[in-house]
């Protein structure tokens, strides 16, 4: 697993974190199986992200839900392989709705496949997902296939952008938890589901992953912008896909909304600044300087923060221990971009300069 930025994980119990390696190592290998056709090129499409690396923060999930039951139980590792397919799907999928090839695509990968290629093997890798979903019963496929509708929904919602007489920032923060939200939701039930740990343990960690979605990719909103890691500073990642696209996320829905409220001479120019797009460069790079030091960046860090209290705090009706403290890690992991980890803590189990355990390396 990597997760987003210079961070890791700890288990804070060599056991578990053993057993955690170990189920990821089974998923990656799941992953290349469900993924093999008896098409050589499409086997090299399907296993293009599957081999590009990803976060494995879903399977992750699942495999840390199902320690509030029997976390050796045979739907596990099943489930996490189901919910990254999807992930992995959407990605294609994503690529050729943002029409550009930037943030998930691998140097050489624009050369070989057209769009109808991408979108194809993201059906492709669905229906793999729903194949290995039918033999985890019929209540699983109606978890996945209603968190399948609530990621279309955001999707379709962000396409069509806000009502006339909708707040923009509610608008994003509803596309968000359909987009961003649903499948890491859905990672946490299944995980219960499939160890036996119960309704009411699923419940929580479903609304925990929700929340935790949210606040992920509020996060990558911050840091995109914050860091300018592209080139001449320049935002990339979904922040830096959005600007260019003409969508706002959050930092410069604030922004706007404070120009609106104030009529601040100096944010209503920083506003037609950033809309005016990449077309001329040195210009754009100044406003990006600008907004980097503008309150809305701190508005939009501070409600990242305000979403990973709202998925710690659904935590509280679980058990305590290596498992839910996992959990609460993550909060911070996601929003901080450093590990969570106590000074005593064993080394982080995975972190963005390790990449993937050694044993789940494709």
């Amino acid at each position: 697993m990597t997760l987003p930025g210079p961070m890791g994980l700890s288990m804070r119990d060599r056991a578990v974190e053993a057993d955690v390696r170990a189920g990821l190592a089974a998923v990656e290998a799941g992953l290349l199986e469900a993924t093999k056709s008896d098409v050589p090129f499409i086997t090299e499409a399907a296993q293009h992200l599957v081999r590009a690396g990803a976060k494995r923060l879903r399977p992750l999930l699942v495999l840390l839900a199902a320690r509030f039951g029997d976390p050796d139980a045979p739907g596990v590792v099943p489930s996490a392989v189901v919910v990254e397919l999807t992930h992995l799907a959407t990605l294609y999928h994503d690529d050729v709705l943002d029409d550009t090839d930037a943030h998930h695509r691998t140097d050489d990968s624009d050369t070989n496949w057209d769009n109808s290629v991408a979108v194809l093997t993201g059906d492709f890798l669905f229906a793999r997902a729903s194949h290995l979903l039918a033999d985890l019963g019929p209540e699983a496929v109606r978890i996945q296939s209603d968190a399948f509708r609530q990621l279309v929904t955001g999707q379709i919602l962000e396409t069509a952008g806000p009502s006339g007489d909708r707040d923009p920032i509610e608008h994003y923060l509803e596309v968000l938890a359909g987009r961003a939200g649903s499948l890491i939701a859905v990672s946490g039930r299944l995980g219960a589901l499939a160890s036996g740990a119960g309704r009411e343990v699923a419940g929580a960690l479903a609304h925990y992953g929700e929340r935790l979605g949210v606040a992920c990719r509020l996060a990558e909103d911050v840091l995109d912008i914050a860091e300018g890691r592209g080139a001449g500073g320049l935002p990339r990642g979904r922040a830096g896909t959005a600007l260019r696209e003409g969508f706002a996320t959050l930092p410069v829905l604030y922004l706007r909304a404070r120009a609106k409220a104030t009529g601040s001479p100096e944010d209503r120019e920083l506003c037609e600044l950033l809309a005016a797009g990449f077309s001329d460069e040195p210009r754009y790079a100044e406003a990006l300087g600008r907004l980097r030091a503008h309150p809305a960046l701190e508005q939009a860090r501070v409600a990242a923060a305000r979403y990973a209290d709202e998925a710690r705090a659904a935590l509280a009706p679980l058990p305590a221990g290596v498992a839910r403290r996992a959990l609460e890690d993550l909060c911070e992991v996601v929003t901080r971009g450093r590990p969570a980890v106590s000074p005593t803590a064993p080394a982080p189990l995975v972190t963005a300069e390790q990449g993937l355990p050694e044993a789940a390396q494709p």
